[in-house]
């Protein structure tokens, strides 16, 4: 009886054992893998839910998925689809050269989130209005973050003050170069990068060095660093890390204080208590922080694509998945906050792609990639601490995506930068970012159809657009509104700074912006059938700038118009120029100071006439019958394609 038992049991093994092998085969020649909330990752993955007897199923990782498609070989497409539910990444997933050709998908309409970090669960009552739960490891330093998402929502840290600055006393009067010219003049010491001076009347006694962080402001970014120290009687703190420009430089005396218990003013707001080893929350009103889902991030990327330059990363697409929840390290940004990694991060790699992507509440940046033949399409991604999407490289396709609510954190960045050659920024929406909207350099890169408004709401000197030693740009019925010069060295539509050449700004709109144009250290570049309505005074400016092309455009400004250093303009024509309550002026310059204004009559090639606009707030831009663009045969332009064009399905 035993000996009969034990013969159909070892046939019973033996048939599942190769139902299983053929379910494999089958699967593997497919080249899916799946991935679900319940599955195993002693399981092959081969099959998208578990069988009858489970012994066989989905995996439950990520990793585990990738090293089953992984070990298929590359002969093959691979794939992996990953079904409904959330994923805790607890390392980054890294994808290499072996990965080529493999395609990590969510399973259409489904929704599948990634997040970088813990559940945080067990929260205590902690004084009047707060909570608290202790986390292992922020007491010794060893897990440390600034960001926290509290069901679905990017939190405030505390702040002090709550609205606007602090103002410091430490000045660096050394004079500025420019970035061509090499920076300082002098090189900044290392007590200039590591102290500030502070008012008595703005911190005490009550401050907790090792908690509070420092955001000192210069022109066009900041610096987020700790503390190492604090002397009450010179009134002086001293940073755990260097700042990228010293406190005071560019006559900027601003600064902030964060994550410290008395900048909790409000709901919603949080600080990580590292001298207690503790998360402090205040709830909003209604929040039960017994049933909140809350998340603390753990990493800085969720997934990394890393090839090298012998063996690049290829052929590689992720598609339709929602990542949230990632870190970055105490330090300075550096220009556009671009030192920090992105939810997604690429390096030394070709003909990847990032489509349907939906990235939220991560505290650096959303992607940062750079290769060849990039594409990033049709992505969604918003609320982030720095920058929403860097690509850079050669032949690269940044299309399709909607940026907004960048710089949570790191106010500098930038919501959508480029660079390289041969690349194409296509029909992005981009708004609400504190500082510039679109950053490009490089050689032979085409900017077109963008829609940018809300960008320059809290830093200086960038602008909707923003190019810095390019050459052979392309900006192309872009249309960006709503922009605020803020002060500080301005904020403009569309700007050619140090060493822009050979561009071409054409057919482009833009409604409620000061300085339409802003072209800085500029020369040999073409400004052709652009319109530009002002609501009040527009200025046109060109500081050390040369041979420049402005002809075809429109200008209507409520107040005057003004020309700054109009010498660089070689070549003036055929401009329709109207201040309908002042004057065109020609502001002479040199170097950067005003040496003269004149009164611009008009000549035989341009009219000083209203030019009769009947429309422009949509981005189609129409003129009455008799205006006098169409004696001087200039187009009107239509710019309401724009920003992101609609799928079939939207359709």
């Amino acid at each position: 009886m035993q000996k009969t038992e034990s013969s159909r049991s070892y046939v019973l093994t033996l048939t599942l054992m190769f139902s299983c092998l053929f379910a494999q085969g089958a699967n593997a020649k497919a080249g899916t893998v799946y991935v679900a909330v319940n599955g195993t990752d002693s399981w092959s993955g081969l099959l998208a839910k578990p069988n009858a007897e489970r012994t066989d199923g989905p995996l439950a990782t990520l990793d585990a998925a990738c090293r089953a498609a992984r070990g298929q070989g590359s002969g093959e497409s691979r794939k992996v689809v990953v079904q409904a539910g959330q994923y805790l990444i607890g390392e980054p997933l890294l994808l290499t050269a072996a990965d080529a050709g493999l395609t990590i998908e969510a399973v259409p309409g489904s929704d599948v989130r990634l997040y970088g970090g813990k559940k945080i669960t067990g929260w205590t009552k902690d004084g009047e209005k707060f909570y608290s739960v202790a986390l292992p490891g922020v007491r010794e330093k060893e897990w440390d973050f600034r960001a926290l998402v509290v069901d679905g929502c990017f939190c405030e840290r505390a702040r002090l003050p709550r609205e606007g600055f602090f103002k410091h006393l430490s000045t660096f009067k050394v004079p500025w170069m420019s970035t061509t010219g090499g920076g300082w003049k002098r090189k900044p010491t290392k007590e200039e990068l590591s102290t500030l001076k502070y008012r008595q009347e703005d911190l005490g006694p009550w401050l907790d060095v090792n908690n509070a962080e420092v955001a000192v402001y210069h022109m066009w970014d900041e610096s987020l660093v700790g503390l190492a120290a604090m002397d009450a009687e010179s009134r002086t703190l001293t940073f755990s890390s260097p700042s990228s420009h010293p406190p005071g430089a560019f006559g900027v005396d601003r600064y902030v204080l964060w994550n410290v218990r008395e900048g909790m003013t409000q709901p919603g707001q949080f600080y990580l208590d590292r001298t207690a080893g503790k998360l402090v929350y205040w709830p909003l009103p209604g929040e039960d922080m017994s049933e909140a889902e809350v998340f603390a991030p753990t990493i800085e990327s969720i997934i990394r694509i890393e090839g090298t330059k012998e063996s690049p990363a290829r052929d590689i697409t992720v598609r339709g998945l929602k990542l949230s929840v990632t870190t970055t390290p105490l330090m300075a940004g550096g220009f556009g906050a671009g030192k920090f990694d992105g939810a997604v991060s690429i390096t030394n790699a070709e003909n990847c792609r990032l489509t349907g992507l939906d990235i939220s509440n991560v505290g650096g940046q959303g992607i940062k990639a750079s290769g060849n033949g990039l594409r990033v399409e049709r992505c969604y991604v918003h609320y982030t601490g720095a920058c929403g999407v860097t690509c850079r490289g050669t032949g690269c396709v940044v299309a399709d995506n909607r940026i907004s609510h960048v710089g949570l954190t790191y106010p500098s960045a930038i919501a959508l930068q480029g660079g390289g050659k041969d690349c194409l920024i296509s029909h992005n929406e981009i708004h609400d970012c504190p500082y510039t909207a679109i950053n490009c350099g490089g050689e032979r890169n085409w900017i077109v159809g963008n829609l940018i408004y809300r960008a320059m709401k809290e830093l200086h000197d960038g602008g909707g657009i923003y190019c810095f030693a390019g050459k052979e740009l392309v900006l192309k019925g872009n249309y960006i509104r709503d922009i605020i010069d803020s002060g500080g060295y301005g904020a403009s539509a569309y700007y050619l700074d140090e060493r822009s050449e050979n561009c071409l700004v054409e057919g482009n709109l833009s409604v409620g912006i000061a300085r339409p144009s802003h072209n800085h250290m500029a020369k040999n570049n073409t400004m052709r059938g652009n319109v530009f309505v002002c609501n009040s005074d527009a200025r046109i400016t060109f500081p050390k700038s040369s041979n420049y092309v402005f002809e075809d455009n429109v200008i209507y400004a409520r107040g005057k118009i003004l020309f700054e250093n109009p010498d660089a303009i070689t070549t003036l024509r055929n401009n329709v120029l109207f201040g309908a309550k002042g004057k065109v002026q020609f502001k002479k310059l040199k170097n950067y100071s005003q040496t003269g204004v004149v009164a611009f009559e008009g000549d035989d090639e341009n009219v000083l006439a209203d030019p009769l606009l009947v429309e422009f707030d949509r981005g189609v831009v129409t003129f009455a019958g008799d205006s006098p663009v169409f004696k001087l045969g200039i187009k009107p332009i239509d710019v309401r394609d724009a920003g992101r064009r609609k799928t079939k399905m939207q359709e």
